[in-house]
């Protein structure tokens, strides 16, 4: 006696054929629980993998049902094989886009996984913002490589897919050229974002002067970079602008850098006094880095001298607030110290005899030696 007398329901083509496919997803059930529980192990092994755990989950639950349905659906039988084969493409595109999802979500979590392990939110984070620029714009470039790819392998499914595309490519020339123009900005974009991601020209948290505007580059994506302006506004900047134009960037190498104030003032202004005040601005200023604290003459007219003060501090931001207190700090004192030296328009009278100088340059006020002789 065979199994077939005892169970003849079995040797029925759909039987089989239904238990072929609750037993695909009773295997499916059992190796997604099986999965679960290796995935929370390797994820308490290793708090790194834990993110790429997390978002690979949703797509990997549907991916085992989807598979082992696929190879039950082989077995189906061939009556009516028009039903049969029509769910069997639909769950061969289920796949795909699973499959699509499933590496989508990796290449994400390993992106966020590398952002949450190097924060830019510290002083010195140029290796934080090395490994955030290279995983975010390779990470980037990877997802629309796939999502291409996968919509590519969904499509080759379609039998008349298939053959236009035989028959494009035997006639491939004239057309070939025109798609890899039409396409030139495309991947002339996904070129250069790859070229970023190696050569770093400029990372994430940069400082760049970009159009004559200063701002820090907030995003990088496939194909543009935001830099975030000073004022709050946006500016959006093709990846290729930053491999084909120069552009300025500050934080290259390091955040500090050098600021400079520029005044004008008369020839007879002492310099000593303005150095010593420049000094004080610097050291009670907390923008300061006590690098470098200069004042020098650097320019001259028939009118007046121009001087520079040089100070530095360690990121651009600090600079330009030290600057500004720097300048009011030095017009200040020298209107209440030395008003006298003061830059002015002059004009001389025929007959009229020139103003008296101070006796002593170093006399604050602009004192006279008269005034001095009344006061006594």
């Amino acid at each position: 006696m065979t199994i077939a007398d005892w169970m003849p329901d079995i040797a029925h083509p759909w039987t089989r054929f239904a238990l072929i496919v609750v037993i695909a997803l009773v295997a499916a059930g059992l190796s997604r629980r099986l999965m679960q529980f290796l995935l929370r192990r390797f994820a308490l092994r290793h708090p790194m993998g834990a993110s790429i755990v997390a978002r690979a989950n949703a797509p990997l639950e549907a991916i085992l049902p989807l598979a082992l349905l696929l190879v039950a659906f082989r077995g189906a039988p061939d009556q009516p094989a028009r039903l049969i084969g029509f769910a069997e493409h639909l769950i061969g595109l289920g796949l795909v886009a699973a499959c699509t999802w499933f590496i989508v979500r990796c290449v994400g979590a390993l992106e966020a996984t590398v952002s949450r392990f190097n924060p830019i939110d510290l002083e010195d984070n140029l290796h934080a913002r090395r490994l955030q620029t290279q995983v975010r714009v390779l990470s980037r470039t990877a997802m629309v490589v796939t999502v291409v790819l996968g919509i590519g392998v969904a499509l080759m499914t379609f039998p008349g897919v298939r053959q236009f595309g035989a028959s494009l490519l035997a006639s491939a020339g004239l057309a070939g050229l025109a798609v890899g123009l039409a396409a030139k900005p495309v991947l002339g974009n996904l070129i250069a974002g790859i070229q970023i991601a190696l050569t770093q020209p400029i990372r994430i948290d940069d400082v760049v002067i970009v159009e004559g505007e200063w701002g820090r580059v907030e995003e990088i994506t496939s194909t543009y970079i935001v830099v975030k302006v000073w004022d709050e506004r946006r500016l959006i900047v093709p990846l290729q602008y930053f491999i084909e134009q120069p552009f300025q960037n500050w934080t290259r190498t390091s955040s500090q850098i050098l600021g400079t104030v520029m005044l004008w003032f008369d020839f007879g202004m002492p310099l000593e006094p303005v150095r010593a005040e420049l000094e004080r601005l610097c050291k009670s200023a907390p923008e300061w880095d006590g690098r470098v604290c200069v004042l020098q003459v650097v320019d001259s007219n028939d009118k007046a001298m121009q001087l520079r003060a040089l100070m530095s501090s360690t990121d651009s931001g600090k600079s330009f607030d030290l600057r500004c207190k720097v300048r009011e700090g030095l017009i200040a004192f020298v209107r209440r110290e030395f008003p006298a030296y003061l830059p002015r328009f002059r004009a001389g009278v025929e007959g009229e005899s020139p103003p008296a100088e101070p006796a002593d340059p170093m006399q604050p006020r602009g004192s006279t030696g008269k005034a001095r002789g009344s006061m006594a």
